[in-house]
């Protein structure tokens, strides 16, 4: 799969973790209604558009669904994990973006052995500075730092 495709499967997919956040929702039925209700432009990040350019690319959807449906289905060691490491913050201080974020890089340090520990970070910091407020790149940073080094050997 392509850098760029992956890197557009990521922020679909914390766009839906989002949300999602602490709602009982279905996950499958929560991607089912973001596809259907957002067409996406050309660039590498997917901006939503008022107007249909392109489908989503089928190999961005599927690494989306992937990392949507695993956090919902690990959320609680997720969740666990990211309150053991973070320091003087609570899940429920935490913002929503932050931890849509950071649930998601959790779940592919955890899930996704393959990919190095430095892309899960950085993309996530990347989407941190995007997405997030200017905190957010250093404490996303700091904090998955913490959990790759307490769940994951030297890559």
């Amino acid at each position: 799969m392509h850098n760029g495709s992956r890197r557009q499967g990521r922020e679909m997919a914390v766009k839906v973790l989002f949300g999602l956040f602490d709602r009982e929702q279905d996950p499958d039925q929560v991607l089912e209604t973001f596809w259907s209700s957002f067409r996406f432009g050309t660039d590498v990040l997917g901006e939503a558009l008022d107007e249909a350019v392109k489908p989503v690319k089928q190999e961005v959807r599927l690494f989306a669904e992937q990392l949507v449906l695993g956090v919902a289905s690990h959320r609680q060691q997720i969740d666990q994990l990211l309150d053991d490491f973070s320091t003087n913050w609570t899940l429920e201080r935490m913002s929503r973006v932050d931890l849509a974020i950071l649930r998601m890089a959790a779940f592919e340090l955890l899930h996704h052995p393959q990919t190095p520990t430095n892309v899960v970070i950085n993309e996530a910091v990347e989407l941190g500075k995007r997405y997030g407020t200017r905190e957010t790149p250093a404490f996303v940073n700091g904090l998955l730092d913490k959990v790759a080094r307490g769940c994951r050997s030297a890559d």
